[in-house]
């Protein structure tokens, strides 16, 4: 187990209830069951608060915690690229994120292919939450 893993997994200031939010999804992973609740607040096109609440791995835990602490006060079209990066990492041979979203480089690693649907599951739940948002 990657320690660096462990340590942002523990990082659970947005494991909470937003009442206020604005979008809000909840996807299921169909391979092993991680569950994945984001609620988001978006206000003059920037994301202002972000909450989630899952039954999951510490991957997928890791990538929640990182994805909600790094999405906060970004605009939607940079979210935009993020998740575009994230779902589409694994398909690329020599995959990296961009200066911007470096963090990520933490828990993205080619070694981690095995848990490619527990990494991306915050992802997709997020760009779910934002579906009318992102295609604006």
């Amino acid at each position: 187990m990657d320690l660096e893993i462990l340590k942002i997994a523990s990082n659970t200031e947005n494991n909470k209830i937003l009442q206020d939010y604005t979008h809000s999804s909840k996807l299921k992973n169909s391979i092993c069951g991680d569950e994945m609740n984001i609620c988001v607040q978006v206000a003059d096109n920037k994301i202002k608060n972000f909450a989630y609440q899952c039954k999951s791995c510490i991957y997928c835990q890791a990538s929640v915690s990182l994805l909600s602490r790094k999405s906060i006060n970004k605009s939607i079209n940079n979210i935009k690229n993020l998740l575009d990066a994230a779902l589409n990492f694994f398909d690329k041979k020599e995959a990296t994120f961009n200066k911007e979203w470096s963090d990520f480089n933490k828990i993205f690693k080619k070694k981690n292919i095995s848990r490619k649907e527990c990494l991306i599951l915050p992802f997709k739940t997020l760009s779910k939450a934002l579906e009318k948002s992102l295609n604006d």
